[in-house]
């Protein structure tokens, strides 16, 4: 997911990562740039989940809120590709560089933070896959570990990386099926443009998880890295147009994704439960196969992202603070590396084996929390590209900072306010 793998011509076995890549997954839409790759990558399981329980569970109602977050994703990856373009450096990079050793640890903290959760996200994902192909989670979810970490292990994860990339050009149905479904295209134009702040706690949950899912914190680490890496010191001006490209093309699919779901399941009165729900809304054009190429769907993007991100995560870390790094390298030789590998592996499949828990509300959860440690990465972002001895004449401009900090105090509001209610439901006040 966050990680092309630029020597794969070698095998994953020789492969030395200095910082974020393309995610290959995504390598078919290289051809329009690093910044579609990047808004896209947040369209997996855990995204799609998220948008289909916003439109069953709310309909419409968000969609002014996706619209807003759309435009904060645009400055946060434009922010992220101009400092590529500029400094030919990625994020860890000028972290630790411009912060020194306890800011960088905060950061990196949070990034792990993060993309554990992600990586739950993406086992909890092939676990659902597997149930709508009829089989157990208990098998599916131990099986994809150990055969990802010999794959990967063994230098052979690029031989069949082709074959789970196909399979997600499924979720391109998106946008016909939210078509096909005959919405109300009055009540989408209104609900866009007019908003709705109706409150609960399922709304406020859903909120977080819609902007931990949207602007997730790796999409912005990985894509300044992948414009510092295609060109050096790449011209601005196209990586502002990448940015915006890859903003507006994945948050139409996130869009349809609602609109489907809120023109089959909303009006039906059904919830997503299960992947079974969410697939309900590609009926509309595949009729009953839609569990089917759902599943198909939803098994390619995940094993491709629960391959790639613990191995990128455990490369991004180790860098930051000069840690012996690579699976090339012996657990004696690098063992932070293969430690922080083996164990975001072993986190993420343990994790969605847990007894009586609900796929869908795991992946819900795993956004929320990108959603409450965002800020972080936020305010690392914006402190640097207005840091004049980094980026030189190339500070934002007064619209920009405004957009850039009212999402970070948005953002901390929001997550101040769900974790408050989170402590207060706990804690036995919330009845």
């Amino acid at each position: 997911m966050l990680a092309g793998l630029n020597r794969a011509r070698r095998g994953l076995a020789n492969l030395e990562l200095p910082r974020f890549r393309p995610p290959k997954r995504f390598a078919w839409l290289a051809f329009l740039g690093p910044g579609l790759i990047a808004a896209s990558a947040g369209n997996d399981a855990g995204g799609v989940a998220t948008y289909s329980s916003i439109g069953a569970d709310l309909g419409y109602d968000l969609l002014w809120a996706l619209v807003l977050i759309t435009i904060s994703l645009a400055v946060v990856q434009e922010m992220a590709a101009r400092m590529g373009a500029v400094t030919g450096k990625g994020f860890s990079d000028l972290v630790r560089e411009q912060f020194g050793v306890r800011i960088t640890a905060l950061v990196m903290g949070t990034l792990l933070l993060a993309n554990a959760g992600l990586v739950v996200s993406e086992f909890a994902g092939i676990a659902a896959a597997a149930e709508l192909f009829g089989i157990s989670r208990y098998i599916a979810v131990p099986t994809s570990a150990v055969l990802l970490w010999l794959l990967i292990l063994r230098g052979s994860y690029a031989r069949v990386e082709k074959v789970f990339l196909a399979l997600t050009l499924v979720f391109l149905a998106y946008p016909i099926a939210a078509v096909i479904s005959h919405p109300d295209w009055s009540e989408v134009a209104k609900h866009m443009v007019w908003p709705n702040f109706a409150f609960s706690s399922r709304r406020l949950t859903l909120l977080v998880a819609m902007i931990g899912t949207t602007i997730t914190p790796y999409m912005q680490l990985y894509l300044q890295s992948a414009v510092a890496e295609k060109s050096g010191r790449a011209d601005p001006k196209a990586a502002r147009i990448d940015a915006y490209a890859g903003t507006l093309f994945s948050n139409i699919i996130a869009a349809s994704i609602i609109i489907a779901t809120g023109a089959t399941l909303y009006v039906q009165g059904i919830s997503v439960k299960s992947a079974k729900d969410a697939a309900e809304a590609l009926e509309p054009i595949v009729g009953s196969a839609a569990p089917y190429i759902f599943g198909a769907g939803l098994l390619g993007a995940s094993i491709l992202a629960a391959a790639v991100l613990p191995l990128a995560t455990a490369y991004t870390v180790t860098e930051a603070f000069g840690f012996e790094k690579g699976v090339s390298r012996s657990f004696r030789e690098a063992p932070v590396f293969h430690g922080l590998f083996v164990g975001l592996i072993a986190t993420g499949a343990l994790a969605a084996l847990i007894p009586g828990l609900n796929v869908i509300d795991l992946l819900i959860s795993t956004q929320v929390l990108n959603g409450v440690v965002l800020p972080v990465v936020l305010v690392a972002i914006v402190l640097l590209v207005n840091d004049r001895a980094v980026m030189g004449k190339y500070t934002n401009n007064r619209l920009y900072n405004v957009v850039s900090w009212s999402t970070v105090v948005a953002v901390s509001l929001l997550s101040t306010i769900y974790l408050g209610m989170t402590f207060y439901d706990l804690i036995g006040f919330g009845g």
